[in-house]
């Protein structure tokens, strides 16, 4: 079985291509071949089969029609522009979000395989108002480019695997908490950053008050996510191809609680609230909870716990230690 990532170099890309080399298998057969795509070069991971990595623009077409020429079995498309890049920069966010799937999916079409395709969308493709459970039917009418770029790509998706050129897959990540590294340009960074930060001994900004409701995930659930997506019976999906995921929704005040319940005040007392008009324009008209019963249906799981989530980040990121 030949998998293709794309979006490798990515955080959850990364995470993705160490636990398939990790696994050897997904969806129940063995893996023959990793191939790892980004605008940087991605790190191919120590496996028993053969790595592959691989450098450019997912839009080029031409680029794009060599890498489905290597046949991939199941594709895990991650690559794109994040929420408050794509926001600030339109041509871009278009050009990487829309068009870069669209040239991947017509390079699925023209070639005579039917890959299974696991696309990573968004809960930014709902726009409020909200109910205070968003249901699994919710309307999607997205109030930011990036989200329209997502529910683009999903009826793309769905328009492709009803025409018969591939078997996609869509899941509406969360907001992955939290997340290692330094800060992305995602408007949703802060999530992660009041956590991260402080938990390494550093001041972080919070811009958004404290009464924000949102779901979250570990990079740990949203690579489990990603690894179930690929081994779903297309017939158990039906033909709604893009699924909500599951998550813990909790207030940015009830992530500082677990934080302090778990580090300390002291921890704690290096978050520093600073409102930003324009994070709050996007992160106003975000999603809050969500039933997500589909896919919890499907055997899709998340944690249930915010103090779950950051002892995955001390346990996976920091070795086990604040400091």
């Amino acid at each position: 079985m030949r998998v293709l990532v794309t979006g490798a170099a990515g955080m959850i890309g990364r995470k993705l291509a160490e636990r398939l080399a990790r696994d050897g298998k997904v969806a129940g057969k063995p893996i023959s071949a990793l191939d790892l795509h980004d605008i940087v070069a991605p790190l191919a991971p120590d496996a028993s089969f053969e790595c592959s990595s691989f450098t450019g623009d997912l839009s080029d077409a031409a680029q794009v029609s060599a890498l489905i020429g290597r046949s991939p079995d199941i594709v895990f498309h991650l690559a794109g522009v994040v929420s408050g890049e794509a926001e600030s920069n339109f041509d871009l966010g278009y050009r990487v979000n829309m068009d870069g799937t669209r040239a991947l999916f017509d390079a699925i079409r023209l070639s005579p395989k039917v890959p299974r395709v696991v696309f990573s969308s968004s809960i930014a493709v709902f726009g409020g108002p909200f109910p205070d459970i968003i249901p699994d039917d919710f309307h999607t009418v997205p109030l930011s480019s990036y989200g329209t770029q997502k529910l683009i790509s999903e009826a793309l998706l769905t328009d492709y695997t009803r025409r018969g050129f591939m078997d996609g897959i869509g899941i509406r990540l969360p907001t992955i908490c939290v997340r290692p590294g330094k800060a992305n340009k995602a408007a949703s960074s802060f999530f992660s950053g009041i956590i991260r930060e402080p938990l390494a001994g550093m001041e972080a900004v919070l811009p958004v008050p404290r009464s924000v409701v949102h779901t979250n995930a570990s990079p740990r659930s949203a690579v489990g996510f990603l690894i179930h997506a690929a081994g779903l019976d297309g017939e158990a999906i039906g033909p709604r191809r893009c699924l909500n995921m599951p998550g813990i929704a909790v207030t940015v005040g009830e992530q500082i609680e677990a934080l302090e319940r778990i580090a300390g005040s002291k921890v704690v007392s290096l978050i520093r609230e600073e409102p930003d008009e324009a994070v709050w324009a996007l992160v106003k008209n975000w999603p809050t909870r969500f039933e997500a019963k589909r896919a919890r249906e499907l055997g899709f799981v998340a944690e249930t716990s915010f103090d779950d989530i950051i002892k995955i980040h001390i346990e996976e990121e920091l070795g086990g230690r604040v400091a």
